[in-house]
């Protein structure tokens, strides 16, 4: 295999990923697997986004939830205050976009001078301060039990606009053409305009002076590259697209609180999405959002029937046991790491540069 092969190899993964996902409503059509689905699309945008920081520039932040969340607090909080219209959507995401540009050029500014490690303790902070104030100002976040919404008009009443002349509703492949479909594919246009718009960016010029900072930041800086001012910059689109990622998820969920929102935990899920599937490629992106989501959804699942599978076998259905479905995919983790050291995408394109 060549690097020509390897690279080919990738890009027909993802290329698949995508079309799933375009035709996620019709080869799928239980309510769980379009949330998946929806899920994998906004997921995909905030790896890719973060790989931006972090495989691109070398820039390791925690912060990345907390944008996420300012434009999924920012359309949540309008949608409940203005009701279900497109301009309630629109302000909101603005307003999330303004206070994630603002705090991610005083974040940027302040702190991407200091080495890394002090740098991601800083995000750190500032995420978990973002994070217990959502939780405490409950006028106007809903405090721990986060704000219940309802969608704009398009999302209710498609059903009831795609009818035929004698009033049924219409149907393709046995899918109704209902609000549902058309939220689905709201997340989904959106997340595929912003996932090509990054792959712009890291093929264009400005990820090639990204990849020099990583590298080697002091001869990016002798050759009169200012690099305070390219980190900020990245950090600051990173935290644009994290926003109107969360902008988009809300619409879909139609519910907005700390745990969906701004949870250390989708963090945690991020930078694992990320060394799965490789830093430093945008396809790597795609593949490892995709694994994972599946893998939090199905695992428990598949691990259920392999356990009454193996029904006779000693030990092997407690092992197998559902409830164990973490330590599994701690498992798979670590052999993924093992067999793919620099994540699925990276190692290999690699490995085909190398024969």
């Amino acid at each position: 295999m060549n690097s020509r092969t390897g690279t080919l190899a990738v890009k027909s993964v993802v290329v698949l990923i995508g079309a799933l996902l375009l035709f996620a409503p019709f080869l799928f059509q239980d309510v769980r697997a379009i949330e998946v689905a929806a899920r994998i699309c906004i997921f995909i945008v905030l790896v890719a986004s973060y790989d931006l920081l972090l495989g691109y520039t070398g820039i390791v932040s925690f912060a990345h939830t907390m944008f996420f969340g300012f434009g999924a607090y920012g359309a949540a909080i309008c949608l409940k205050q203005m009701g279900p219209g497109w301009d309630a959507v629109a302000l909101g995401t603005l307003a999330g976009l303004a206070v994630s540009v603002v705090m991610a050029v005083l974040i940027g500014l302040l702190s991407l001078r200091v080495k890394a490690i002090f740098f991601a303790m800083i995000t750190l902070a500032a995420a978990s301060v973002v994070m217990v104030l959502a939780s405490q100002l409950s006028n106007l976040t809903g405090g721990e039990d986060g704000i219940t919404y309802r969608a704009p008009e398009l999302f209710k009443t498609a059903n009831k606009l795609m009818t035929d002349e004698n009033g049924k509703v219409l149907r393709i492949a046995g899918v109704k053409m209902n609000g549902k479909l058309a939220a689905y594919y709201f997340v989904f246009v959106t997340s595929l305009v912003l996932f090509i718009g990054l792959m712009r960016v890291t093929a264009s010029p400005l990820g090639t002076v990204l990849e020099a900072i990583r590298e080697n930041e002091t001869r990016a800086e002798a050759i009169s590259y200012r690099v305070v001012a390219y980190r900020t910059f990245v950090f600051c689109l990173a935290a644009m697209v994290a926003s109107l990622a969360g902008s988009v998820y809300v619409v879909w969920l139609k519910y907005a609180g700390p745990d969906t929102a701004l949870s250390i935990a989708i963090m945690i899920d991020i930078l694992l999405m990320v060394v799965i599937g490789g830093m430093g490629t945008i396809w790597g992106a795609a593949i490892g959002a995709t694994l994972m989501v599946l893998a939090q959804y199905y695992l428990r699942d598949l691990m259920g029937a392999a356990s009454e599978a193996a029904a006779q076998i000693p030990l092997l259905p407690e092992l197998l046991n559902p409830d164990r479905w973490l330590f599994w995919l701690g498992i798979i983790f670590i052999l993924l790491v093992c067999f793919f050291p620099a994540g699925i995408a990276d190692t290999l394109m690699k490995k085909g540069a190398a024969k």
